[in-house]
């Protein structure tokens, strides 16, 4: 397990770290408030490699692996959430589904696109009606000719109106059928694909999260990825690997809330010295700083087993669960920490605690990844 930094690596990083300080630090209250999602920036992050990290260089990727990725989400994470969160399902989810299991056409055909940030990607699995119990969706996809027709609403889906391709999950099987959902590439512009309802969140408001709408809308047979049946299946070794970008974003966050209340701690003066040497404002950030080292090796462990392509379910499950719960905690914490100040938007401790409740919810919330790794527990 690498628990320090190549060269390379702290080069990347502090590239990384320039530009979210340059492009992304003097916009990010201005995009929060207006929820704008700032699609030219990610044109930008294109052209620094950062929308094909994981993508081999043939198919005009970076050609990095878990440990750049997760530092990356993590460097962004630190200054804007919403940012780090688009990066990382663009990247982990439809960029990664097409790249672990499209044939070689599909894989020229989209991943340069997606590589390049010239195409937004998103993930289509969660309904109104299902979100950990995907296997009840509703949306289905039906055979015609050499085509699929497919029809249903998906819902939460990150960049559900800007993304330029969607991964789809679609029933083409019996409900309940493991085996009966098959994975589609749907490009934005096929007759009957559109975006919906835009969210109106608690938290990050500049990654766009809508609906997306399939009415009468075909696809090509060749747009299916793997074989028919296996949608489910791939969906869920996907998000072994997705579980590690919400870890890096959690932990992004709570190391971005933790310099924040720092920094203030250091500064802050009552009663004639920084609230710093107050021993209830140091033992806070002490409790803050433990917590997250702890998160961090968890989140280096699963990137590690990723890295070397053995089973990571229980670990990254872990790693996603402790990290999530750990940020809101330090989130909250800083809050407490600035006081007053941190009830307002002058300063970033109130932005860390409301993007950090997603990183509880979204793909997979605590309580699903505690009961997937009981279940790995279990197993006989």
């Amino acid at each position: 397990m690498q628990l320090t930094l190549t060269s390379d690596q702290r080069l990347i990083r502090d590239s990384i770290r320039d530009f979210a300080q340059r492009e992304i630090l003097p916009h990010r209250m201005e995009w929060d408030e207006s929820q704008h999602f700032p699609r030219d920036l990610f044109q930008r992050m294109g052209e620094l490699g950062l929308m094909g990290m994981l993508v081999p260089e043939q198919y005009g990727g970076a050609g990095l692996g878990y440990y750049e990725y997760k530092m990356a989400i993590e460097e962004l994470a630190k200054v804007c959430g919403s940012i780090g969160l688009s990066m990382a399902a663009h990247n982990s989810l439809c960029t990664g589904h097409i790249l672990q299991f499209g044939n070689e056409e599909q894989k020229q055909r989209w991943l340069p696109k997606l590589a390049s940030g010239q195409w937004i990607g998103a993930w289509g699995l969660t309904e109104a009606n299902t979100g950990s119990d995907a296997m009840r969706m509703r949306c289905v996809a039906e055979k015609d000719g050499d085509e699929w027709v497919l029809n249903g609403t998906k819902n939460w889906i990150t960049h559900g109106i800007t993304g330029d391709a969607a991964v789809v999950l679609a029933r083409t099987g019996e409900l309940l059928d493991s085996r009966g959902i098959t994975a589609f590439v749907v490009e934005r512009g096929t007759p009957g694909f559109s975006g919906g309802k835009k969210e109106n969140k608690l938290g990050m408001r500049s990654s766009e999260t809508a609906e997306m709408i399939f009415d009468q809308c075909r696809i090509p047979e060749g747009n299916v990825l793997g074989e028919v049946g296996e949608g489910f299946i791939q969906a869920m070794k996907i998000l072994d690997g997705g579980r590690i970008s919400i870890a890096s974003l959690a932990l992004g966050m709570a190391k971005g809330a933790l310099e924040t209340a720092t920094q203030y701690a250091k500064e802050r003066e009552q009663f004639g010295q920084p609230i710093a040497r107050f021993q209830a404002i140091a033992f806070k950030l002490a409790d803050m700083a433990t917590s997250i080292e702890a998160a961090d090796l968890l989140t280096l462990q699963a990137c590690e087993l990723k890295t070397q392509g053995k089973a990571l379910t229980k670990e990254s499950a872990m790693a996603k669960y402790e990290a999530s719960e750990v940020c809101v905690r330090v989130a909250t914490e800083g809050v407490q920490i600035l006081g007053g100040y941190g009830y307002t938007k002058d300063f970033p401790a109130e932005k860390f605690y409301r993007d950090s409740k997603l990183c509880t919810i979204g793909e997979g919330t605590s309580e699903i990844q505690k009961l997937v790794i009981s279940r790995e527990l279990l197993k006989a």
